[in-house]
């Protein structure tokens, strides 16, 4: 049951560069910062809007389902 064997090899060497590549940071330093600033921008924004959502359904601007 070589062929088996190879199946099986295959899928473990596989399974190994897929981790390789999952744990390799391809940013620099200041690259990374910038991106942690935008993605933390980003969200600060879909929070405000989703708080003013939140703030107009309150008042009695919101559809009643």
């Amino acid at each position: 049951m070589t062929r088996g064997n190879q199946r099986d090899k295959a899928r473990e060497k596989t399974l190994k560069e897929a981790a390789k590549k999952k744990s390799v940071n391809t940013l620099s330093g200041t690259a990374f910062q910038r991106k942690k600033e935008d993605d933390a921008l980003k969200m600060r924004e879909k929070q405000a809007k989703a708080d003013a959502k939140k703030a107009t359904e309150a008042a009695g601007g919101g559809k009643k389902k």
